[in-house]
């Protein structure tokens, strides 16, 4: 936007230069045809005439260099603006790359929570009721995860290593028990890699 700006006010700047230039150009031909028609006689009319036409020529060529200065100002300024647009134009053609793949995820992952969903709901039809309401107790308490598998004597929901007490007492019960961890107070899940 600063560039565009920059490149608008040089566009004024040149305009009101050419302008300025036209004007004095104008106004040196009208006093040249003065000059040649021979309409003005006195020696010092036509000297002050004269006078005028080699100051309107100065005039002319510093305001004409006054226009190429903000000529060149103006045509950075429309390179800078036609860079910083190819540049907005990549970055949104990767924003745009983004959200679509972004969006794309979105939908999957709702997929997947929707199946998932559907397999829980069949799997919570065939646990107790009372164990389903501490489950879900304790993954509310816990960041989601109510049950941790028990892997070489180290509950997974908090890496912490059984004492050999509590490992000696989740080996002696009843393989339908609940056992839970002593320090995150996660389910235990038990299987052959547990090390009991």
């Amino acid at each position: 936007m600063a560039a565009q700006t920059e490149e608008s006010d040089c566009a004024r700047e040149q305009t009101k230069a050419e302008q300025d230039v036209d004007q004095v150009r104008q106004r040196a031909v009208r006093d040249q045809q003065r000059l040649d028609s021979g309409a003005v006689t006195s020696p010092k009319d036509l000297e002050n005439l004269q006078r005028e036409i080699v100051s309107l020529a100065k005039r002319q060529g510093d305001l004409e260099d006054v226009v190429l200065e903000v000529m060149e100002r103006r045509e950075a300024a429309q390179e800078r603006v036609a860079e910083l647009t190819e540049r907005v134009g990549s970055v949104q053609g990767r924003i745009d790359d983004a959200t679509a793949r972004r969006d794309a995820a979105f939908e999957e992952i709702d997929g997947e929570v929707a199946t998932v969903s559907k397999e829980r709901e069949v799997i919570a039809g065939s646990v107790p009721a009372d164990l389903l309401k501490l489950y879900d107790k304790l993954r509310e308490q816990q960041g989601g995860i109510g049950a941790a598998k028990l892997y070489a004597r180290t509950c997974q929901g908090c890496r912490q290593e059984l004492a050999i007490t509590e490992l000696s007492e989740i080996r002696s019960a009843a393989p339908d028990t609940v056992v839970r961890c002593e320090n995150c107070r996660r389910i235990l899940v038990r299987t052959a890699e547990s090390g009991l």
